[in-house]
């Protein structure tokens, strides 16, 4: 009987034990995700300010085909560093601005991959945005949104 009652006991605290962990391993999950994203933002971010620059400077070169890439850029960036404050804390608004930076970062990525092929600063900065784009789309997978 006591055999019993002890391995019992047993089984409860290993059960208990389990399911106290189970709910810590999906925050840690959690906490990965939003972190990523979050980091991949203020990535994509510093990338799109550097590429707004180099684009600018093309522009007052004459080069006014990049005035697109100026300007997406200017908004991508905007996008990530909202996305990347507002995720970091898990802020109830992160499904809503990570939707929002997926998009911008798609779209600034698509133009500035338009001249990839002969600028290593706007293949840079596509490659970050497709990046971040990427990573906000996991997030929002994974959160369920």
């Amino acid at each position: 009987m006591r055999f019993l009652s002890l391995t019992a006991v047993t089984l409860v605290a290993a059960l208990t034990a389990a399911a106290a962990a189970a709910p810590r391993d999906d925050r840690r999950s959690d906490q990965q995700v939003y972190d990523r994203c979050a980091v991949a933002c203020d990535s994509c971010k510093r990338a799109c300010d550097m590429c707004g620059v180099h684009c600018s400077n093309l522009v007052a070169q004459g080069h006014k085909e990049h005035m697109e890439t100026v300007r997406t850029c200017q908004d991508c960036s905007t996008l990530c560093a909202a996305a990347s404050n507002i995720v970091a804390k898990r802020g109830p608004f992160s499904d809503l601005v990570c939707t929002a930076c997926a998009e911008a970062c798609k779209r600034c990525g698509d133009a500035c991959q338009r001249h990839a092929q002969h600028d290593e600063v706007m293949k840079k900065c596509a490659e970050e945005c497709h990046q971040c784009e990427q990573a906000c789309r996991a997030m929002l997978h994974h959160s369920g949104r």
